[in-house]
């Protein structure tokens, strides 16, 4: 008769854990795709094995849902088990399902303080519904936001009129004058610092979302929806709206490319950037 060896309990846990299912998050410009808005054949192979092995594929993007599910479509991202994180966690979708899990809103009168603030500054501000951008501005902005985001906008002076309820983001634009959104920023913080977070997603693009949101949270939300040990995720990224996952998750990834702030709070750093196959052998390690 073979006698089997008590196990640690640190021993058992890593067994438990090596025999769950997996998740990643990836964050899409300046991580998953590269420069040209594409992902590459190693990269698209690592992530085939990795949800071939029944494993979760989540795309977490500051983008809006529909936004996101264009890019999904356009780069044959479709594996069984994806999720889409949209509006830097404010929504996740079932991608199997295609429903929402989780949606979170900012309470409207929020929002139009939010615009009323963006007009006093002059900067451009827009939020969603579930099929436009709503924006009280036509100009130099939305055509630069449009340039990658292909979804249609409606100019309206009340953008509160074409809403059924709360956003679950809104994205304030400055493309020339850094100072002057840092100035913004510091005010809309004040409005109310227990039910708005606000953060930069590139040096130009400040979003404002509800606290409750974040990238970070919805590592949390997925993994205990999923029935996955947070120790079991993994999430890379490149820009500051990026860092809540990255810390939340059980391996955060930095991509080189990424700011020194992401760098900082990441676990480990890739060795190449995302025009050159960053991720792919960390996709290749987690299965």
């Amino acid at each position: 008769m073979i006698l089997l060896k008590r196990l640690t309990k640190s021993a058992f846990k890593f067994i438990m854990l090596t025999m769950s299912k997996k998740i990643f998050f990836f964050d899409l410009d300046g991580t998953l795709l590269n420069s040209k808005k594409e992902i590459t054949s190693k990269t698209m192979e690592a992530l085939k094995r990795f949800t071939d092995a029944g494993n979760h594929f989540a795309i977490s993007t500051g983008r809006a849902i529909d936004s996101a599910l264009d890019v999904q479509k356009e780069l044959g991202l479709f594996f069984p088990g994806t999720f889409l994180v949209g509006y830097n966690g404010g929504q996740i979708y079932d991608c199997d399902n295609k429903e929402l899990v989780y949606r979170a809103q900012i309470p409207l009168d929020l929002v139009k303080k939010c615009f009323d603030l963006a007009k006093e500054h002059n900067i451009h501000i827009h939020t969603y519904n579930d099929d436009h951008i709503l924006t009280p501005d036509d100009g130099e902005c939305i055509d630069y936001y449009r340039r990658v985001i292909k979804t249609p906008y409606i100019v309206t002076d009340d953008v509160t009129k074409e809403l059924e309820y709360g956003p679950s983001k809104c994205i304030t634009i400055e493309l020339h004058d850094h100072e002057k959104m840092e100035r913004f920023r510091e005010e809309v913080l004040k409005i109310a610092p227990d039910k708005l977070s606000v953060m930069y997603s590139n040096p130009y693009y400040l979003e404002i979302f509800p606290s409750e949101a974040g990238k970070g949270s919805a590592v949390v939300r997925l993994c205990d929806y999923l029935d996955i040990p947070i120790e079991n995720s993994f999430a890379a990224g490149d820009e500051q709206n990026d860092i809540s996952m990255i810390k939340a998750a059980g391996t955060g990834i930095a991509m080189l490319n990424a700011t020194d702030m992401v760098k900082d709070n990441a676990d480990v750093i890739t060795e190449s950037d995302n025009d050159h196959d960053g991720l792919a052998p960390f996709i290749e390690k987690a299965i």
